[in-house]
């Protein structure tokens, strides 16, 4: 499956919130996100745009492969996931092969669905609690993302084709700045 992605920063939830759910969109998700980034010792995934994660999404547990195809604009990525029934033992069937997790995050989300468009609000617990909160705006295609940004006033500008290290190393050095 191809994703199409960019992160907004320093958004009000509730504004938003409320304009969403005028326009439309659906909340689908409201929980707790636990993520694991798997790679090699020598970082074999990454060095080929590559990243395998590992996530608790409230009561689901998903194995997600992604190749990242493009940040122009968006963050583009292909796409493979599968649904897990036990986290503990795909973990210990990863590390067993060889592979170990890199990164790991917790954060709460809040998600709408608006047709094909996905709204996600996210805010980072534990080492990472000094992430202000964000959305991101998942669709088919740059265009349309851009189109909801206006519409919830942001300018296409404020989309960033950010991944979660990118977002990360803002941060840590907006703080380092201080």
């Amino acid at each position: 499956m191809r994703e199409v992605e960019v992160k907004i920063l320093n958004v009000n939830r509730s504004k938003i919130e409320a304009s969403l759910v005028q326009m439309g969109a659906e909340k689908i998700f409201d929980d707790s996100v636990e993520a694991y980034f798997f790679d090699f010792k020598d970082n074999s995934l990454a060095n080929v745009k590559s990243l395998l994660r590992l996530r608790r999404e409230g009561p689901l547990s998903v194995l997600t492969f992604k190749k990242i195809t493009s940040t122009q604009g968006a963050k583009v990525a292909e796409e493979t996931c599968v649904d897990v029934s036990n986290l503990e033992m795909m973990q210990k069937i990863l590390q067993s092969i060889g592979l170990t997790v890199k990164e790991s995050n917790q954060k709460h989300r809040v998600s709408y669905r608006l047709g094909k468009v996905h709204f996600d609000f996210d805010c980072y617990m534990g080492k990472y609690s000094y992430i202000p909160e964000f959305m991101e705006i998942e669709a088919e295609n740059l265009q349309t993302i851009h189109k909801y940004a206006m519409l919830l006033g942001f300018k296409p500008t404020d989309c960033l084709p950010w991944s979660t290290v990118n977002l990360i190393n803002y941060y840590s050095s907006a703080d380092s700045d201080k």
